[in-house]
Parts: structure tokens; C-alpha cells; sequence
């Protein structure tokens, strides 16, 4: 089982307007509602590769509601916490004939002591051997630094494997921990390294250097220019193909989503990197946060070129 862990999820709204610009009213030619949060991103999307997996986060007031019914009506399974205070709502404004946008994250809410145990308590009970576990996203007020590493930890006593997306701090103490995979981007390796922001050849020589245990994975999302996979001595750079950004957002949490799917299905590392590229690129090329079927991704799979570096 894939399991996906969103601490801090959203309603994440888009509007689209003719042309964003400053100071004066926008009036949206369209809008959509989309369940968010990273860990909720990458069930969403594993659901349209047929991959199940069981959704695990918080969920407050009126807007938590709304986002556990979502799941339920997508038929993703899910072991939701309610808390007392109201989850977050996240809002994204694109330009119809722009290649931009612009995004605003509410803080959310913060988590109480009793509801980070009944969290903990749940995840614990669940894991087991075999089983990956995402851990996506920034912390919410509440929760200490340390709490992904202290996941981590937990999870891979039981012999499973966790995969970590996040940054800054919570990054840089849960890779302490030694978990499966991380799958930054740029920005957030270069903090985890401790360099200025890194362009892409930057980043593959970091990558390098970059302390692994024997049996970690890197998974570097590039953006336009595609991942980076390191294993060990073995590197792989994999080309994104050209597409027509409409919305990047959830494009890494794809990405995570196509390589799990291909590789918990038995393909080997560098077919489950093709996965995860084609996945990332085609969410990207989508209105909203959306995510593409296997139908469509084998559509663009032959566009994907990778080299052994």
C-alpha cells in the first residue's frame, strides 16, 4: 500500500482571468475548486494511474468537511484527524494567454498536543513491512521541526519506506533520518545543501556530494528541465518534454505519484523516472490542480529522453 501523509491540506481554488495585473478589479473568466495538499495531490494522482493508496491528514471545521467528502466521492480511501480549528483555503490566479501566475497559501490552522498524538498514533498502528509512506508538504503551527524525521523513523522501524517532499528545516532533519527518498526541487535542495539557489548543472554536481545511505533515492524535480535520479553511484537526468504550462502547481506531487506507481509495480529505476517526468509534465499542462490518466501519459512517454550520467 502507498500511504500519503498531508499535515496541512487545502481547498485549493483557481481563478482565471484575462490578463493579471496590478491594482484594479479582476474579473474571472472561469473558476475551480480542486482538493489540496501535497500528500492529497499525489493520492488524487495515483488514483488516475489505478494505483490505490489511503489518504492520512488533518481536517477541521466547515472546509475540512469539504475535502473529506472529496475523498470519499473520488473513492480514495482515508484516516482523517478532525481538529478544532478550520483548514486552510489556497488560492491561484492565472492569466488566460500568460505563462503565470499567482498563488496564495493561507497558514492554516494550528494543530493541538492530543491531535498531533492521535496522528502519530494512527500512522504507527498502520505501518507496515513493504508499504511507502509520503510525507508531503510544510508543517502546520503546532508542529515541531522535528516531526517528519521523528516519522521517518517510526515508519522505517516497521520496515517500510518513506518517501519526504518538504523544506527548509523539516527537510534538513527528516533527511537526517535517512528516509527511502526525498524529492525536492531546486530551491529546496539548494537549502538542504547550504548553496545559493543552484541552476541545473549546479545541482547535479551537488547531487554528487550529496551524503546517501547505500540504499537512498534522490528524485530532484527540474521543472522544464525535467528530474534528476540518483541511486547510489548511478545518476540519471531525464529531459521533460515541451508542453503549454497552464498550472505547475502539483506538478512535483505527479512526479512522486508516476515514479511510486511504476516502481511499486515492479518497473526498474530509470522507466519509473520516464513515469514520474511524464506524470509531473502533463499535471503541469492542465487547468487547476489535475492530473493526467495512463492513457494520457503513454501519450507522452516517447517524448521523454534520459541519459546515464
Amino acid at each position: 500500500m502507498i500511504y500519503t501523509v498531508t499535515l496541512n491540506p487545502a481547498l485549493d481554488r483557481q481563478y482565471t482571468v484575462e490578463e493579471i495585473s496590478r491594482n484594479e478589479v479582476l474579473r474571472a473568466r472561469d473558476s475551480r475548486t480542486d482538493l489540496g495538499g501535497k500528500g492529497f495531490n499525489v493520492s488524487r494522482s495515483l488514483q488516475r494511474l489505478r494505483v490505490p493508496s489511503v489518504a492520512i491528514g488533518f481536517v477541521g471545521g466547515l472546509t475540512g468537511k469539504r475535502l473529506a467528502a472529496g475523498l470519499d466521492e473520488l473513492g480514495i480511501q482515508n484516516e482523517l484527524v478532525s481538529i478544532a480549528e478550520e483548514t486552510r483555503t489556497n488560492t491561484s490566479i492565472t492569466g488566460l494567454n500568460q505563462n503565470s501566475y499567482i498563488k496564495v497559501n493561507e497558514p492554516g490552522p494550528v494543530i493541538q498536543p492530543q491531535e498531533i498524538a492521535q496522528l502519530q498514533t494512527k500512522i504507527r498502528s498502520l505501518a507496515a513491512p513493504g508499504d511507502w509512506w509520503v510525507l508531503s508538504g510544510n508543517l502546520p503551527r503546532g508542529i515541531p521541526g522535528t516531526f517528519y524525521a521523528d516519522l521517518v523513523r517510526d515508519i522505517q522501524s516497521e520496515d517500510a519506506q518513506a518517501c519526504l517532499d518538504t523544506s527548509g528545516e523539516p527537510l534538513r532533519l527528516g533527511y537526517a533520518a535517512n528516509p527511502r527518498l526525498i524529492k525536492p526541487n531546486l530551491v529546496e535542495f539548494s537549502d538542504l545543501v547550504n548553496s545559493p539557489k543552484l541552476n541545473q548543472d549546479e545541482a547535479l554536481s551537488a547531487s554528487k556530494m550529496l551524503p546517501q545511505d547505500s540504499n537512498q533515492l534522490l528524485l530532484l524535480s527540474m521543472g522544464e528541465h525535467g528530474a534528476l535520479l540518483r541511486h547510489g553511484d548511478q545518476i540519471w537526468l531525464a529531459k521533460a518534454p515541451a508542453v503549454a504550462v497552464r498550472n505547475p502547481i502539483g506538478a512535483g506531487d505527479a512526479l512522486i505519484a508516476g515514479f511510486l506507481a511504476a516502481l511499486t509495480s515492479g518497473e526498474p529505476l530509470p522507466t519509473a523516472l520516464h513515469w514520474g517526468v511524464a506524470s509531473g509534465s502533463y499535471a503541469a499542462s492542465l487547468p487547476g490542480t489535475t492530473f493526467g490518466s495512463i492513457a494520457d501519459l503513454e501519450q507522452i512517454l516517447p517524448l521523454i529522453h534520459s541519459e546515464q550520467l
